[in-house]
């Protein structure tokens, strides 16, 4: 994989912590960016990756995003004792301030910032920004949810200021609904906004009417704001893939971004105390290599929310691993997904809405009754266990090539011939010893890219996922009509199935060698929308599948929304 992955992170973010008792916001420590980052250092992940400093972002750079009276306000929060802080914590919902925290917040902005900068400069291809204060709650002129500047909004109108960025896609997995980016980029265009979230109708903090489905942007931006409210707690991998496959990635291919973010927030994983989530650490690499070959490959991540600090950091050596180019591992429990929208929505965990600082749920503010659930929902955390993710280890050989004499070998790749001795033929032998999957032709009527795309997406991913292969086998004979850039993308998205394990038969290397080699697949450009019979015949055969292939089921009862 040409060029390499930024890791940015700096121990001056760890320097403010929660200084009164707040019952809502005492889960926001220090250590939830200490152990991410130790694990990282453990596993030998950062050591892989491009250290680039940390600075401070200018007050330019922050009104990007943000009012100047709210600016000059944060302003002031490193000269006020503790009452005055607690005071001015009053203004606002569900945060807390330090005297140290404005300056944290700058270098959160700031390591975003610098993210963005080299790889929209080609210095890296991709990266992970740990960063604290998080940001995707924060407002033009209020703190909110623990965030006091939205890290990733300012970074997403900096890209587009300073880098010509034309389209920019935020993908925010998050538990909790990122308000804030959705604010600041309903009427625009140029942004598409994704977020799932807990919503449990609009019982889940924050408890907005506008973190529904049907908030898809105003004006010019009417469209480019995707909402997945989920109705109830235990959402699981399943879930997770089949709202990739069937809902965000047909409309990113459409969108074509020039740079993805992700508002990485674990607090969706499995143990999280806010989520109350079945997904298991595993799914973020998949998750992220999905989105690996959008933009070419220009994925910027930024930590978000995230809560139980063992989730927290396998999940975070998850996603860095994978931007990394390993191959992701076998996504454990794949079922069917659940139903999104249930009839009655869980009164676990719920938090009203706020109005200034913390209180406890209606009606019973603070009182015994609270503290008798908490602690019990304290025991209920503490006995969640989930198998530690297994060790993913980089192939010392990504890709061979059988190939005549005399053809030469593309830059990157070995040369397998069984003369080459028997340990070429062993790094090989999980490529070749079984196929277990055929990649199939697409269905009748998918003739252009669109179609194809949308059989890929909607059909070829979800049954290869659910299948879980041992190898997958792709043919591309003499008068193939896929064109190149779609060849490369089917080639880049199968590499997510059956440890990364992929046999390529054709006549021609071209293009494919830099796919197998970790490459992002060329960009498709923004994609038209799939011509009627291609729209039917891909239906015909989804419903036709969906009865034993659950990941297929793209809809449910109208009493489900309700």
């Amino acid at each position: 994989m040409k060029m390499g992955t930024a890791l940015i992170y700096d121990e001056e973010m760890t320097k403010y912590k929660l200084l009164w008792v707040d019952p809502v916001c005492k889960i926001e420590v220090p250590e939830r960016l200490i152990v991410s980052y130790e694990a990282l250092v453990k596993s030998g992940l950062a050591d892989r990756c491009v250290s680039i400093p940390v600075r401070e972002a200018t007050d330019a750079e922050i009104l990007l995003a943000h009012s100047e009276e709210y600016l000059e306000a944060v302003k002031k929060t490193p000269y006020m004792h503790l009452e005055e802080l607690m005071t001015f914590t009053q203004k606002y919902g569900d945060v807390y301030f330090h005297p140290n925290i404005y300056h944290c917040a700058k270098l959160a902005v700031g390591a975003t910032l610098q993210l963005v900068d080299n790889v929209m400069t080609g210095k890296v291809r991709n990266g992970m920004a740990l960063v604290r204060p998080p940001g995707h709650h924060s407002q033009s002129s209020a703190a909110n949810g623990f965030c006091v500047f939205n890290n990733v909004a300012i970074a997403a109108q900096y890209a587009k200021k300073h880098h010509k960025a034309k389209r920019v896609l935020i993908v925010d997995w998050d538990v909790h609904h990122g308000q804030g980016v959705q604010y600041c980029f309903e009427d625009d265009p140029s942004v598409l906004y994704f977020s799932w979230h807990r919503y449990e109708h609009q019982s889940f903090w924050p408890n907005l009417k506008e973190s529904d489905f049907d908030s898809v942007g105003s004006g010019k931006g009417a469209g480019f704001n995707v909402n997945v409210p989920w109705n109830k707690v235990g959402m699981g991998n399943s879930d997770y893939l089949a709202v990739f496959f069937h809902v965000l990635l047909p409309v990113a291919y459409e969108f074509s971004p020039d740079l993805v973010f992700i508002c990485a927030g674990f607090d969706s994983a499995i143990g999280d105390p806010e989520g109350h989530m079945s997904a298991t650490p595993d799914i973020f690499a998949h998750l992220t290599h999905l989105l690996m070959n959008l933009a070419d490959g220009k994925v910027c991540a930024v930590l978000e929310g995230g809560y139980n600090l063992t989730s927290l950091a396998q999940s975070v050596c998850q996603t860095v691993q994978t931007l990394l180019g390993d191959p992701a591992p076998r996504p454990a429990q794949l079922g069917g997904a659940s139903a999104p929208f249930p009839e009655e929505p869980s009164s676990k965990n719920r938090r009203p809405a706020q109005q200034g600082g913390s209180q406890g749920p209606e009606g019973d503010a603070g009182g015994d009754a609270q503290r008798e659930e908490e602690k019990v929902e304290e025991k209920e955390e503490e006995e969640i266990v989930w198998p530690e993710p297994l060790r993913r280890v980089a192939p010392s050989l990504r890709s061979a090539l059988l190939l005549p004499d005399a053809v030469e070998c593309p830059d990157g790749c070995a040369r397998f011939s069984p003369a080459h001795g028997p340990g070429l033929r062993c790094a090989c032998s999980p490529l070749i010893a079984t196929v277990l999957l055929r990649s199939p032709s697409p269905p009748q009527g998918c003739g252009d890219t669109a179609g194809v795309m949308q059989a890929v997406l909607g059909l070829l991913l979800p049954l290869g996922y659910q299948y879980e292969p041992g190898l997958v086998l792709l043919a591309r004979w003499p008068g193939c009509q896929v064109e190149g850039g779609l060849w490369q993308q089917l080639t880049c998205l199968l590499q997510g199935l059956a440890l990364g394990h992929t046999l390529v038969l054709l006549q021609v290397i071209g293009i494919t060698a830099s796919c197998l080699l970790g490459n992002a697949a060329l960009s498709l450009g923004p994609l038209v929308a799939p011509g009627p019979e291609d729209v039917g015949s891909f239906e015909r055969l989804r419903l036709r599948l969906q009865t034993d292939w659950p990941l297929l089921q793209t809809t449910g009862t109208f009493r489900d929304w309700k």
